[in-house]
Parts: C-alpha cells; sequence; structure tokens
C-alpha cells in the first residue's frame, strides 16, 4: 500500500488500472485476503459507492467480532436518566490547526448548552497554535485520551454516560475509528470528516444531505441518512479573511486568468489533468495555481509538456498558516474541482473569500462534496455531471468577462444570504438531528432517515 499512496502522491498514474482491478479482485473474494483501508478507494475513479461499501465492511470485519468479545465481558450503561442534557460526545484526532477544527469551532462554540452537554475526546497531540486553547474552551469536557488503548478510551467515553458520540475521523490518517466497535454509546454518528460510509454497523447515522446522499444511496450506506437541509458541511460565520497579497509576491502574473486547485496532489487523476491541460490550451492567457508539492510537482510539469503546456504555466504555491492561506486564496479567479474526490474544505473556504468554483459531481459521497455546498450558496449552475460539461463550463467562464463578473457578484450577493455560512442556523438543524436521534432510541425505535425543520 506504500507503493500505491505514493504513486499517487506523486502523480505516478501509468498503474492506476492495475492497482483498481487489485483493489476489485480483493472485494470479489470469498475470503478476506488482502485488506485495504477504504480510504484508498475514495480518489480512485471508476470505484463506486456499492464497493466502498464492502471495502468497508471487510476492513472492519475482524475488528468487530473482536471488540464484541470484549464488550460482551463489560457492562456497559445504555444511557443516561432522560431527564438528564444530551451528553453529546465528539471523538477525533484533529483537535488543534486542523481543516476540521477551521469548519467546526463555531459550531462548537454555538452548540446549546441548556440542551447538550458537549464533550471532547482528543487522541491527537496538542500542536501548541492558537486553535488547541480556543477547542479546548469551547467544550465543557474537553478529555484527552492519546494515552489509552482503543479499550480504554471506549471504557472512558461510556463512563461517562455518552449518549450520542460522534466520530470525526472515519477511516482517514491517524483514527482510531475502532472505538466505535465497542459500542461505548448507544447512538453512534458518522461526521464530516470521512466522506463514505463506515460499514459494518459501526454507526447508527450519517450526518449528510438529499444532494450528496439521495435517498435511493441507501443500500451503499450502513447508517441511516440523518439529513441537514442546505450542506451537511458546517462554516464559521466570523472567519476573518485579510487583504489579498499582491499577484507578483506570490509568483502569478497579473494580467492572466487564475485557474486553481489547492486540494492534495493524490486527488488529481490523469481525467481530471488532461482537462486542465484542455483549458490552458483553450485560454493561451490564463495559468494553473497548484498545491506545492515537492514529489509531485515535476511530475506534473512533465505532464503538462506532454499535453502541449509549457511547463511554466503550472504555479505552484506553498502551505501556509490558515490566515494567510485565504488571504492569497482571493487572487484566484476560479477553482477548479477534482473528480472522484472533490475538494470539501478547499472548496468552502474558496467560496468564503469571493472565489467561485467548477465541479463535476459522481456517485460517491466524496464526489458530491462541491455540488453540496454550490447548491447550499444558491449556484447550483456551477455543477456538472460529467467531463466535458465541466470543461466547457470552465471554458465558458474563463473567455466571458460579463458572465464571470455577473458570477462573482452573484457569489458575492449569496455569501452571508444563503444557508452555506449561517451558522447558527446548521448548528439549529444540527441538534435537532441530535435530538431526534435520541427521542428515537428513548422510544425503542431503530435508526431511520431522518430530517430537519427547514423553518428554524
Amino acid at each position: 500500500m506504500k507503493l500505491y499512496n505514493l504513486s499517487r502522491r506523486m502523480c505516478e498514474w501509468e498503474d492506476m488500472p492495475h492497482w483498481r482491478e487489485r483493489f476489485r479482485r480483493s472485494l470479489r473474494s470469498d475470503h478476506q485476503g488482502e485488506l485495504y483501508s477504504p480510504f484508498l478507494l475514495l480518489a480512485l475513479p471508476g470505484i463506486g459507492a456499492e464497493e466502498q461499501r464492502t471495502s468497508a465492511e471487510r476492513w472492519m470485519g475482524a475488528k468487530v467480532a473482536a471488540a464484541s468479545e470484549i464488550r460482551a465481558t463489560r457492562r456497559f450503561r445504555d444511557s443516561s436518566a432522560p431527564s438528564q442534557r444530551i451528553r453529546l460526545g465528539y471523538l477525533s484526532n484533529d483537535f488543534h490547526n486542523h481543516a476540521t477544527a477551521f469548519l467546526m469551532i463555531e459550531l462548537f462554540e454555538n452548540h446549546d448548552r441548556e440542551l447538550f452537554e458537549v464533550f471532547a475526546y482528543s487522541y491527537g497531540e496538542d500542536d501548541g497554535k492558537e486553535m488547541r486553547p480556543r477547542l479546548e474552551s469551547s467544550f465543557e469536557h474537553f478529555v484527552d485520551v492519546q494515552a489509552l488503548t482503543i479499550s480504554e478510551t471506549a471504557e472512558a467515553i461510556n463512563a461517562d454516560g455518552i449518549d450520542i458520540l460522534v466520530d470525526l475521523k472515519g477511516y482517514t490518517q491517524s483514527t482510531r475509528t475502532e472505538v466505535l466497535a465497542h459500542r461505548p454509546a448507544p447512538i453512534q454518528v458518522n461526521y464530516l470528516g470521512y466522506p463514505g460510509t463506515l460499514g459494518a454497523d459501526l454507526c447508527d447515522y450519517i450526518i449528510t444531505d438529499p444532494f450528496l446522499t439521495p435517498r435511493e444511496a441507501a443500500p451503499h450506506y450502513s447508517e441511516a441518512f440523518a439529513y441537514m437541509p442546505a450542506s451537511y458541511q458546517p462554516h464559521g460565520h466570523h472567519v476573518a479573511v485579510e487583504a489579498a497579497p499582491s499577484r507578483a509576491s506570490v509568483g502569478l502574473p497579473e494580467s492572466a486568468f487564475v485557474f486553481c486547485c489547492f486540494n492534495q496532489s493524490r486527488k488529481i487523476t490523469p481525467e481530471i489533468f488532461e482537462v486542465w491541460c484542455r483549458l490552458l490550451s483553450h485560454n493561451p492567457d490564463s495559468v494553473l495555481w497548484l498545491l506545492d508539492d515537492p514529489m509531485a510537482a515535476g511530475n506534473l510539469r512533465n505532464l503538462a509538456m506532454q499535453h502541449g503546456v509549457l511547463p511554466g504555466r503550472l504555479i505552484f504555491a506553498e502551505t501556509l498558516p490558515q490566515d494567510r492561506h485565504l488571504a492569497r486564496l482571493q487572487l484566484a479567479d476560479l477553482l477548479l474541482d477534482t473528480l472522484p474526490y472533490n475538494a470539501h474544505t478547499t472548496a468552502s473556504d474558496a467560496l468564503w473569500v469571493g472565489v467561485p468554483l467548477v465541479t463535476c459531481s459522481g456517485e460517491t459521497f466524496a464526489s458530491r462534496v462541491a455540488g453540496s455546498l454550490l447548491h447550499a450558496v444558491g449556484l447550483p449552475e456551477l455543477i456538472t455531471d460529467n467531463l466535458e460539461d465541466y470543461f466547457e463550463l470552465a471554458l465558458a467562464l474563463s473567455q466571458d468577462a460579463p458572465r464571470y463578473q455577473d458570477l462573482v457578484a452573484r457569489l458575492a450577493a449569496n455569501r452571508l444570504t444563503t444557508p452555506l455560512f449561517d451558522i447558527k442556523r446548521y448548528s439549529c438543524h444540527l441538534e435537532h438531528l441530535y435530538r431526534q436521534m435520541w427521542d428515537r432510541y428513548q422510544a425503542g425505535a431503530l435508526p431511520q432517515a431522518l430530517d430537519t425543520v427547514p423553518n428554524h
């Protein structure tokens, strides 16, 4: 798997069909065989939601069985008394300067403390940066479980009487989602950190929205859909954006149209990169601004030359702290999304600073995130469902100045009036979902698809 991860990061794509068939062969096998993290499949073209669920089931099967044996020897409490506030626990490695924390901090700060007693279970390091103390103060209880084992963490969560445990990591790096296999809380929720099902009945619900997971997609998820009325993704309303630097200071030409993609290099596929090169070829007065990865930059420049694009038209941006990143992001003209693993935080950050994006939506959760955000900010016309329409739309916006300026003006008008960045409304809707989950549990009802009340 190290070889696969390295090749994706380096944008060496020759063996991609080999890896796709290898993963599929393993999933079709009647025995466990090789086990692959489901996370690996999210950015692999041609892998569908059904295969992603099978991968998750395979990945966690033995761990769930082992955890069930351990749980049978314990006396875990099932719930707290109905008269108490709902005890809500968030489990994550990312309670520091991380994209998840930037998205969620105002949600944590907005939770209704008369209805919820909110816990954080942190198994990541304290990075010593400014977000950590802000996160610690946003919870009533900030519990550092870094030194605990999986089993001990589950015991600590259960001992605290958590009613709803929300996992923010899924199968991403440094996860301890295995804690969920011990069932330390009566209700468990898959939310935000992993764009897909966890399988294996680890969670009762997944926080989603109607665009991300239409009801007909339910067979591909082990969780019941808990629908937010707009986008599933939170984003703060009080995120400061400093004045943009000069284009020259970040290596951008002053007059060029700047196509931009700040997704990690492992999300780039040969199909999407070919479209980007076609855009550059059809618009000679344009450049492509990418996030720098020394392991990928040289290969991408060589691949651009193979598509007839001068390598100097690819400009690479260094990694910066969040405030400086948001400031420079304003210099982009149009964000180009990736497929099948869309931009997530990168997309909402671009919309927040006033940069529109073009996306191509597929079948899977990960491939529909940017479309979810565009619906919630009132710009669904920027969503396509095939790469040729994606190309035509991006090209038209780069060459039709009045149309582009009208789009930018609409985004500016929508930014603070549509649901995407209305964190108070978002918090109310999410809490309504949590209350529905708890009410169903108290009534002895099984999880089912839930909707929020749209008039909050």
